[in-house]
């Protein structure tokens, strides 16, 4: 099998030297490895490019969650598998498939022939493999990108400055099944169950079953801040709602911050959402089912 490292420089520990580290672990190996550097400011069609002419069998994507949904953007609905190395700060997707955190235990995983297929939603006309919300976490986005402090002591001081100044939505939610309206803190569109801070958002959700879940979170407090960077508890079941569907519009009286796998897009007033079953085939370890 020829596997490609696509391979983002300037994720997480810039000091790490994935290419160095791949080429000694596969020495040797029956599997041929190669590696690629994503340029600064980097053309999607170049990845694609780089994918065919390479005539790798499984592309695996080294870096963070911006890297991995590049990477996916460009292999899926094709018979191409991917994986992940963890090289970002938060790695939420990779925690989410219980992707090994130590480089030389996914190193090991990429090798290996377990492949599961797993869903994806198109939330307008954005790719999103993980979790994309509108509100108080995407505010909270917008802040931690514009300040200099990083890690989880960032996201908790945006998160505290936000808190302050979040106002409340009137959000109308329209599934093939329901109509409702709800005065909002957020509302999410979850593939996955965990934010990259560990927040734990929807505890039910799979990346396999051919659904979504849409969370409304009422209210936020300061608690609840505390439970995403700390203690990583579920939100208060209290101020939450959970809806499942395949395809969803959301409306917000007034625009409201939108973000897609902690890329930060905006204000919106409406958010159209569709799945896209099995459009990935994700290398993952065997005995860790998603979502679970």
């Amino acid at each position: 099998m020829k596997i490609l490292f696509i391979i983002n420089p300037g994720a997480g520990n810039k000091e790490t030297d994935y290419a160095g580290i791949i080429n000694k672990s596969f020495n040797g190996s029956e599997h041929q490895a190669e590696c690629y550097h994503l340029p600064e400011d980097c053309d999607p069609q170049d990845i694609r490019n780089k994918i065919n002419t390479s005539n790798a069998d499984r592309v695996m994507a080294v870096g963070g969650d911006g890297t991995v949904k590049m990477v996916a953007e460009c292999v899926m609905n094709t018979e191409r598998s991917m994986g992940i190395i963890p090289g970002g700060s938060a790695n939420g997707l990779a925690k989410e498939l219980g992707i090994p955190q130590v480089l030389e235990e996914a190193l090991e995983l990429s090798r290996q022939n377990d492949v599961h297929p797993v869903h994806v939603t198109e939330v307008n006309g954005s790719l999103c493999i993980h979790l994309s919300d509108i509100g108080f976490n995407a505010f909270v986005v917008k802040k931690f990108e514009d300040q200099n402090t990083r890690g989880m002591w960032g996201y908790f001081r945006a998160a505290v400055k936000t808190l302050l100044n979040a106002p409340h939505m009137e959000v109308d939610l329209h599934t093939g099944n329901e109509k409702i309206r709800r005065t909002a803190a957020m509302v999410v569109i979850a593939n996955g169950t965990r934010y990259g801070s560990g927040a734990l958002i929807n505890p039910k959700g799979r990346i396999d079953d051919h659904l979504f879940e849409i969370v409304i979170v009422r209210k936020i407090s300061f608690s609840e801040i505390f439970k995403m960077v700390v203690t990583h508890r579920p939100y208060d079941e209290k101020k939450t709602e959970v809806f499942q569907s395949r395809e969803a519009s959301i409306r917000s009286r007034r625009k409201a911050h939108f973000q897609v796998d902690g890329e930060y897009l905006g204000k919106v007033r409406n958010i159209h959402a569709k799945l896209i079953p099995d459009a990935l085939k994700m290398v993952m370890p065997p005995m860790v089912h998603p979502g679970s």
